[in-house]
């Protein structure tokens, strides 16, 4: 947390992570010594931009053929192909692509604030801490001093002592002064709040105020607890309804913490966006101005995106004191397996998951304490098993030492996992992201990734678990079958080195907007200057005269009311859906109810027939009823996955922005989206594809954002693109781009879809669309527009870089596709985006708005 007799000076280098990763060579039948032969010459370059070993710089292998000096926009368009051993990379059948040293860094410890109390100065030397880093005191003092305040520092940096000491010296000294700690998981929060134990001075009485917290017990953390720690769905369904049972505690709070900040982005994170600013309304009614404390991974621009959250002005502190081990970073790419072929005779690799349980199971027969990430609960149970069953083979007796942690676990149950894993009882550990934030695990020495976790700042999260301790630790990515990951691990300089996503949220989106205009008016009549000074201005003023319409609210010439019904519409606001209502999932024999599924998501997810996932558990949906809002379903542990396909169709409402560049034009603007499911396909664990079922469901509505651009038509036949190559070439460059759009905005690919014609009826050229997958838009295509060159250039790189002769699903195949991945034309989509590239790059726009 802060600097220690034995680690001022920081790490001390080792070769830890080379050795570890030559074990892993040697387990997939590679030369050990390739981990030594692929270092670069030269020296680190540790003045990059970044925080620390997050993303800050290292020594390369393989400097020739990475992109430019950003890591992102390509120079080298003829380099057609990758993985040849003269360039340094891994050849074709060698899936070590890449190898980056990242230095170790000392600390830089400076002496405690002046005002810190004696007696939070011995509780943490008790514990070893007995000086802060340089940005745990910069940012103490901010918050003492009442600026509002976003740390963004590296994985283990100590951003929890950021907070906790000006907190818990505000209110020693106010024994009447409260705090409200906000934290996305309950985890995260329960860790956070087992913290302070021994550190809280008498009087504080921390506890938590979540949904495992008994009802008895709500009433006494209400009236005595002075720091509370929760989270923002129950402000917003338990303590902001019921703010007049709050009065005290609103009344004289001085502090709100919010933590792991960046994961309030998207839908979501203009809940939460929204939500704060009800809190902080509240709270001013009262007569309280608190004091928000920000704490983030590493994101871009982070005073700009807390500022967007918090509706306030806040100082970040980004400059990392700690010290961090160094690390090997391996970016893996999984062989093709010649014996296989999939869709439309693609090519097939070796899946992630095979080789990430392989990989812990010879690190922990080295005796390697290892972290392996997976994108599921499945996925962890099954990764887990495999290793447990390869180290049985060798060394039985360490075969009890592996485990998987996941969500859904009693809480009871996951604590013993932590412990176990911290006492090094547990060598190695499957879990989802659930072990991502806040449990604080150290000395662990590799972790292991399957697949690209979705964000940069999700990977240094994962990869921060590993490299607590002097040794130097291991990090592999290992390329799942897409396209984003295809693409880092052929381009590693997008991750080490290069600046994190900028996260997105659209606080203004009226569909988030309308439910929490509602919910504030309920809690306290809204004034003309609620409305113009906190919640947005004239797009909240054309939301609320809608709600008035719609009789939701009344106005009266002081503002706007909510009709004294009894009823608080927080109850029925969904803060992490789309706002189009849930679909519950019942399983028929038994009428349990085994959860949620969002309604615009629930046609892709739980159609009949699909393979639906609970805590471990595998059902198959017998029927699914959208009008009623439920789903049927029986259990079944079936060795297929299902896929869900479905058809498109984009409406151009508004162009808000476009601009013209030769013989390409580029827009943003309004659009509907209408998409039906229309078939789902069954595919075994190797991704062979068994059938597929014609599904009737109704066709969904969805009014977003979309970026597009259109080509046209003289230019096509310039570049050789005829009219039968056109909408193959076409689509095959919408899928990819779809896949490497996460590489810039904080989101998934199932978070956006797209569309692809050679002739669409509002533009009347050729046209791809990318579309914002949630109602009014996250944000997320409005952020490819800003940054269309790099992320279109980042595409074209990961189509080219792909071994696959005509399409595969690293590069162009998509798995939801509704037309079956066909036609697809891998070589015309290079061609299409090499068009709109040269185009982009060959002058200023016109016709700009």
């Amino acid at each position: 947390m802060g600097a220690t007799a034995e680690s001022t000076q920081g790490p001390d280098g080792s070769q830890r992570g080379v050795e570890l990763l030559r074990r892993v060579l040697a387990g997939s039948g590679l030369d050990p010594a390739r981990a030594d032969t692929t270092w670069a010459s030269g020296a680190a370059d540790t003045d990059a931009p970044g925080p620390g070993p997050g993303p800050g710089a290292g020594t390369f292998a393989a400097q020739d053929g990475f992109d430019g000096p950003d890591g992102l926009l390509g120079s080298d368009r003829s380099h057609e192909s990758r993985g040849s051993v003269d360039d340094g990379v891994g050849a074709v059948d060698d899936p070590l692509r890449h190898v980056v040293r990242i230095p170790a860094r000392a600390g830089n410890p400076v002496d405690w604030p002046g005002w810190t109390p004696e007696p939070l100065r011995t509780a943490w030397a008790a514990r070893g801490v007995t000086r802060p880093w340089s940005h745990q005191a910069q940012g103490a003092e901010l918050v003492h001093s009442g600026a509002d305040v976003v740390v963004a520092t590296g994985t283990a940096s100590g951003k929890s002592l950021v907070y906790q000491l000006p907190v818990l010296a505000g209110l020693a000294e106010d024994p009447r002064a409260t705090a409200l700690y906000l934290a996305p998981t309950k985890a995260l929060a329960a860790d956070q709040l087992r913290s302070l134990d021994g550190l809280a001075p008498d009087g504080v009485r921390p506890a938590a105020f979540d949904g495992d917290t008994p009802m008895d017990q709500r009433d006494w953390v209400r009236r005595h607890c002075r720091w509370v720690f929760s989270n923002p769905d129950m402000l917003h369904r338990s303590i902001l309804p019921r703010h007049g049972r709050w009065t005290t505690f609103l009344r004289r709070l001085r502090y709100v913490v919010v933590d792991e900040c960046h994961t309030y982005r998207g839908v979501f994170g203009s809940h939460v966006a929204l939500l704060l600013r009800r809190l902080l309304r509240l709270a001013a009614r009262y007569g309280a101005r608190p004091v928000i404390v920000l704490a983030s991974a590493t994101v871009a621009r982070p005073e700009e995106f807390a500022s967007r959250l918090t509706g306030r002005g806040v100082v970040a502190v980004t400059e990392d004191g700690s010290p961090h081990a160094g690390r090997t970073v391996a970016f893996w790419e999984p062989p093709l397996l010649a014996e296989i072929t999939g869709e439309n005779g693609a090519p097939v690799r070796r899946s992630a998951g095979a080789e990430v349980a392989r990989m812990l199971a010879d690190l922990v027969l080295t005796d390697a304490r290892t972290l392996a990430f997976v994108r599921s609960r499945r996925a962890a149970e099954l990764t887990a098993l495999g290793a447990k069953r390869q180290v049985a083979e060798i060394a039985p007796e360490l075969a009890a030492r592996v485990a998987a942690y996941r969500g859904g676990y009693l809480p009871e149950e996951r604590r013993a996992l932590e412990a176990d894993l911290m006492s090094g009882e547990l060598l190695g550990v499957a879990t989802t992201n659930a072990l991502e934030l806040g449990v604080d695990i150290s000395g662990l020495d590799a972790v292991v990734q399957a697949g690209f976790p979705g964000t940069r700042a999700s990977f240094w999260q994962q990869a921060g678990r590993a490299g607590r301790a002097a040794d130097e630790a291991l990090v592999v990515l290992v390329a799942r079958d897409d396209p984003l990951d295809t693409y880092l691990v052929h381009h590693p300089r997008s991750l080490i080195g290069a600046p994190v996503e900028s996260c997105v949220l659209n606080p203004v989106n009226p569909y988030v907007l309308a439910p929490q205009l509602a919910c504030a008016a309920a809690e306290m009549p809204l004034t003309t200057v609620d409305v113009e000074e906190i919640f947005g201005g004239a797009p909240a003023v054309e939301v609320l005269d809608a709600l008035v319409d719609e009789g939701v609210l009344r106005r009266r010439p002081h503002g706007w009311f909510w009709p004294d019904t009894g009823d608080a519409p927080a109850a029925h606001v969904d803060i992490r859906g789309s706002g189009l209502g849930q679909v519950a999932v019942v399983e028929a024999a038994t009428g349990r109810m085994l959860g949620t599924v969002d309604g615009g998501s629930a046609p892709g997810t739980i159609h009949s027939g699909a393979v639906y996932l609970h805590r471990g558990d595998s059902f198959v949906v017998d029927e699914l009823d959208l009008d009623d809002g439920v789903a049927l379903v029986h259990a079944e542990d079936p060795d297929w996955r299902t896929e869900a396909q479905s058809v498109s169709d984009v409406t151009v409402l508004e162009v808000m922005e476009h601009r013209r560049y030769g013989p390409v034009q580029v827009c943003f603007g309004a659009t509907t989206v209408t998409s039906q499911v229309v078939a789902y396909r069954r595919r075994t664990p190797d991704g062979t594809v068994l059938d597929q079922t014609a599904l009737d469901l109704p066709p969904q509505s969805l009014d977003t954002r979309s970026v597009w651009y259109t080509i046209d038509p003289d230019a096509l036949a310039d570049a050789a693109i005829d009219e039968a190559r056109l909408p193959g070439a076409l689509h095959a460059a919408e899928h990819a781009a779809i896949g490497l759009l996460p590489l810039f905005a904080i989101c998934d690919r199932w978070d956006i879809g797209g569309l692809s014609t050679a002739l669409h009826p509002d533009t009347g050229l050729p046209t791809v669309f990318v579309h914002d997958g949630h109602p009014g838009g996250a944000g997320l295509a409005e952020r490819g527009h800003e940054v269309l060159g790099r992320w279109l250039a980042a595409t074209r790189a990961a189509v080219r870089d792909c071994e696959c002769r005509t399409g595969c699903p690293s590069c162009v195949q998509s798995p939801k596709c509704g037309n079956g991945n066909n036609p697809l034309d891998k070589t015309g989509a290079v061609q299409v985006l090499d068009l709109v590239l040269d185009a982009l790059e060959g002058g200023a726009p016109t016709g700009s708005r």
